[in-house]
């Protein structure tokens, strides 16, 4: 009898923890594609495809980069992107990437950087600092709708 109540014990440990290793897969795999999405965003920006940085953020974006002195939507950001496209050159940069939480369709991921870039009277600038992005799921993507940080002061 002590044998069948082993088994039987063994069978629904099993039976209760393979749904939890079945959502942990999910959740590496969101993890995964969300920090794909982030890093994606700072080589787009690094090669001044606004286009495509436009495809990434959510129609009701709304971020604050600490250089900022409000919130910026969609139409603003985009507007000082292209600003600071003409300003500068991207030539390379360096995520470092602290945590990322993925709950439902939303991700949260926190992250520091290194970004050079050359500006207009050819100096090279390098600055660093830190990020959080908020992350919806829309489809088979993630897109941002806010960010908030910059380089630190």
């Amino acid at each position: 009898m002590t044998l069948i109540y082993r088994l039987a014990a063994v069978l629904v440990t099993i039976l209760l923890l393979a749904p939890v290793s079945g959502m942990a897969q999910q959740s590496s795999d969101d993890e995964a594609a969300v920090w794909a999405t982030v890093e994606a965003i700072w080589t787009a920006e690094e090669r001044a495809d606004n286009d495509q940085v436009d495809e990434m953020i959510s129609e009701d974006f709304m971020g604050w980069g600490n250089s900022s002195p409000a919130p910026r939507g969609k139409t603003s950001a985009s507007m000082w992107r292209e600003f600071n496209n003409d300003q500068q050159k991207g030539l390379t940069h360096e995520l470092y990437p602290l945590s990322i939480v993925v709950h439902g369709d939303m991700a949260v991921a926190h992250y520091l950087y290194t970004n050079a870039v050359q500006t207009k009277d050819k100096q090279v600038d390098v600055s660093n600092g830190r990020y959080t992005d908020i992350l919806v799921r829309d489809g088979d993507t993630w897109k941002f709708i806010s960010w908030h940080g910059g380089d630190n002061q």
